[in-house]
């Protein structure tokens, strides 16, 4: 089994096209659109599996939206414990303008979860034995309780498995009260967390050395989009620039680089070394189109510079 769980109470079907070009009250004639499976958690499992990583993904299904989502997942052999529920499964729809380039993101609100419906997908969890790291990521739908990933946080600990939490609001402030092994919030979720309106770039690592003083977590990548990212640990900090590459999508690059950071550490390495390959991921993800997300070639060698570039700032692990 796994070493690597990603559990997604909010998954979604990823509908993406192109459009020459945005007008109201007009017919517009979009490109043949692609399907793919979505949310948080789905996309670090997705990335994972592309990386050539063996995850497991834990999610909720139900009607004929469902039904296609799991179809979807299995094309890509993503392994999948899904638990049957009663209503049907969200869809999102992500339009590019051709004319300007810009992308255009439309999120709908996922389906109403019961209470049974989302504690067998926290009762799921005891089923795998040998995980090392759950990844619970993505937002909320109705029905599922903000403290949801503190639940998953106290069952990681009574399991020994490090929990590594991509969220926001009240779900991730509540999650770090409990305390988790890895955060990877942006510069909004991190004000947020330390009761800032907002944070400039200066303040990022003292702000982050506050939450894991306080033994909120052990590890913190704050995203920071074209500019880069930043990893702090009690002992670390390392900001990096992200790689020039030409931008295609930036869906489901947030989850990339959390794929290549967790696959890196089940496999061994040092936190600096999975962080810069999370880097990787996540520029490697934004050069494909819609929600397609990285590919392992394209990882590897934004690695490899990256490597060459901040090799100074490498603990290398064999």
């Amino acid at each position: 089994m796994s070493k690597i769980i990603t559990i997604t109470f909010n998954p979604c079907i990823d509908k993406s096209a192109t459009v020459r070009k945005l007008k109201p009250e007009k017919k517009l004639y979009c490109s043949e659109p692609r399907f793919e499976p979505g949310g948080g958690g789905i996309n670090v499992a997705r990335a994972i599996k592309k990386l050539g990583g063996d995850p497991v993904a834990i999610y909720p299904a139900g009607g004929y939206t469902g039904q296609f989502f799991n179809h979807l997942l299995e094309k890509e052999h993503v392994p999948a414990v899904v638990i049957e529920v009663e209503h049907s499964m969200r869809e999102n729809v992500i339009v590019l303008e051709e004319t300007t380039n810009n992308q255009f993101r439309f999120g709908f609100p996922g389906a109403r979860l019961h209470e049974h419906e989302w504690q067998k997908c926290l009762d799921a969890i005891y089923e795998i034995e040998d995980a090392k790291y759950i990844v619970a990521s993505g937002s909320l739908p109705e029905g599922v309780p903000p403290d949801i990933f503190a639940k998953l946080a106290v069952i990681a600990r009574e399991k020994n498995i490090r929990m590594v939490i991509d969220t926001s609001q009240e779900a991730l402030r509540q999650a770090v009260e409990e305390g988790v092994y890895m955060l990877k919030p942006n510069l909004g979720e991190l004000s947020l967390l330390v009761g800032k309106p907002e944070l400039t770039e200066i303040e990022i690592p003292a702000a982050g050395r506050q939450i894991i003083s306080k033994g909120k977590c052990e590890v913190l990548v704050i995203s920071m989009g074209e500019q880069g990212a930043v990893l702090l640990t009690k002992d670390t900090e390392f900001v990096v620039t992200s790689p020039g590459v030409t931008r295609h999508s930036t869906v489901g690059a947030g989850d990339s680089m959390v794929a290549g950071i967790v696959l890196q550490l089940s496999k061994g390495k040092s936190i600096q070394e999975a962080f810069l390959y999370g880097v990787a991921a996540g520029t490697a993800a934004t050069m494909n189109p819609g929600t397609e997300l990285c590919h392992l070639k394209d990882a590897d060698q934004l690695y490899a510079d990256l490597l060459l570039q901040y090799q100074q700032h490498i603990i290398v692990h064999a």
